[in-house]
């Protein structure tokens, strides 16, 4: 089946395989004695431990008494039976990967092999190249799905992913795709309105990945001027422009193994979405002013706010550079819509305040119960500097409504009012008068004041009046301290 030669020759596949991934186990299950010799010498040959059996009614006990992670099994010409012990196995160990083998004119047997639980195929005779692969599938599907079981326990303990924080089902959602993506080296497109963490997805992905003490290197496409994103990307060398006073690397060869971040990757021209695509395919990229090309290695992850799909329709992005980005995409819900991770968050954004400070924030009950309201339109951003703004405003420990940035406090006025009114609507008689302006005035005063627990400064921003104006009206109204 193998000659010595042609296992010589192919001997560039064992570093690749032995550096990237731990020690597994291969089974090889083969009547022919030689046959399952050679393949239990490539399997060695290429990091794996590996050993064999010749009989596939002995599969069950063998596994029961030892570790397997990859069974290579040679299917018998009557393979009804063969087949049965397939999906017994598969059903007993699911996280084993099966590679059946069988004659090069049973397309029906490889059919069948795979519905039985095998996830590879190899047609006899094969070559060594051809086992080398599937091993090394089968390989890097075993490690893949390993991680991933190690990062979904992590997160079962854990309030998030990293720093990504919340317990809401779209997040779970997202933390099971990052645990799947994190050990690929497939373009990934993070969609989402700005504000909901594109960047720190990206950052997880990196981070999670095989590749996490490799660069990550982000770039804002949306930031920069044409010219100077090419340079960032592609590198340049001395004398291609004015002020090149030397050659410089662009970030798709500085990341070596590790992470470009595109962020708006929707902002790039056509041109330069032109020279990108041709990149990603090419694998190697021509600097600024060069005759000659480099090669690249680094995994790239890119992020939009804009619809990129609609973009391709009208002409102003490209449809092939969208099909190489979209391998997988990952679309993040803004915060309105996972508003049970609020509090979480806001505890979270709390202990990174209190970390830096002698003191200890905390969140009011009605500062709390006004964010759950909020519809968040900058997102998580949008929540993270609204913290901060209370932390700076307040006096005191506990960050009151009083604190918040504006909206926040009209957000928080309003729906006090509109309780106060909906109370007494049920209250009131049919056909009751409305009441006076001048009442109307006195209460809400009276309800910023209790609402910003008697912090006047406060209450005159949250009625949007100067504070002179506040403690006239407190005296026309005679509103005292104890009133309020």
């Amino acid at each position: 089946m193998f000659s010595a030669f042609s296992f010589q020759r192919n001997m560039d596949f064992v570093p690749h395989i032995a550096s990237s991934m731990p020690k597994l186990c291969v089974l090889v299950v083969d009547a022919d004695a030689a046959a399952r010799s050679a393949c239990i010498e490539i399997a060695h040959a290429l990091g794996y431990e590996a050993d064999g059996i010749s009989q596939l009614d002995c599969l069950v006990s063998m596994v029961q008494k030892r570790s397997v992670d990859i069974l290579l099994v040679d299917l018998p010409k009557h393979f009804d039976s063969g087949l049965e012990i397939l999906a017994e196995m598969k059903a007993l160990h699911p996280r084993i990967s099966i590679i059946a083998m069988a004659p090069l004119d049973s397309a029906s047997m490889a059919l069948a092999a795979v519905h039985s639980g095998a996830s590879d195929y190899l047609n006899k005779p094969f070559t060594v190249d051809e086992l080398a692969r599937a091993l090394e599938r089968a390989g890097g599907q075993t490690h893949i799905d390993a991680e991933s079981r190690r990062l979904r326990e992590r997160l079962r303990l854990q309030d998030g992913l990293g720093q990504m924080i919340g317990r809401s089902s779209q997040m779970e959602k997202l933390y099971r795709i990052l645990s799947k993506v994190a050990h690929t080296a497939h373009p990934v497109l993070i969609l989402g309105e700005s504000g909901t963490g594109k960047e720190l997805v990206a950052r997880t992905i990196h981070n999670y990945g095989p590749n996490a003490e490799k660069p990550f290197l982000p770039v804002d496409c949306g930031s920069l001027v044409p010219t100077l994103v090419e340079s960032e990307l592609f590198g340049y060398v001395k004398g291609a422009f004015t002020g090149a006073h030397h050659s410089k690397d662009g970030l798709l060869v500085a990341a070596a193994n590790g992470t470009v971040f595109l962020d708006e990757i929707g902002e790039l021209t056509l041109d330069l979405q032109a020279k990108l695509l041709r990149a990603l395919q090419e694998r190697e990229v021509r600097p600024v002013g060069a005759t000659h090309r480099v090669p690249i290695k680094a995994r790239i992850l890119t992020a939009t706010n804009r619809d990129l799909a609609s973009m391709v329709e009208k002409g102003t992005f490209r449809k092939d550079l969208f099909y190489r980005l979209n391998i997988v995409n990952l679309r993040l819900p803004p915060l309105r819509d996972r508003q049970e991770d609020i509090p979480v968050l806001v505890a979270h954004f709390l202990n990174k305040i209190n970390r830096g400070h002698a003191g200890r924030f905390s969140i009011h009950d009605d500062a709390l119960r006004t964010m759950m309201q909020y519809d968040w339109p900058g997102n998580v951003r949008e929540l993270e500097n609204a913290i901060e703004h209370g932390a700076t405003m307040s006096s005191g420990g506990e960050i009151q409504l009083g604190h918040l940035p504006t909206q926040l406090q009209q957000q928080g006025l309003a729906a006090l009012h509109a309780a106060v009114a909906a109370g007494k609507k049920q209250e009131a008689p049919r056909g009751a008068e409305i009441l006076p302006l001048s009442v109307q005035e006195r209460t809400a005063i009276l309800d910023a004041i209790r609402l910003t627990h008697g912090d006047k400064l406060q209450a005159a921003k949250l009625l949007g009046i100067g504070k002179t104006t506040l403690y006239r009206k407190l005296k026309e109204y005679e509103i005292s301290d104890s009133l309020a």
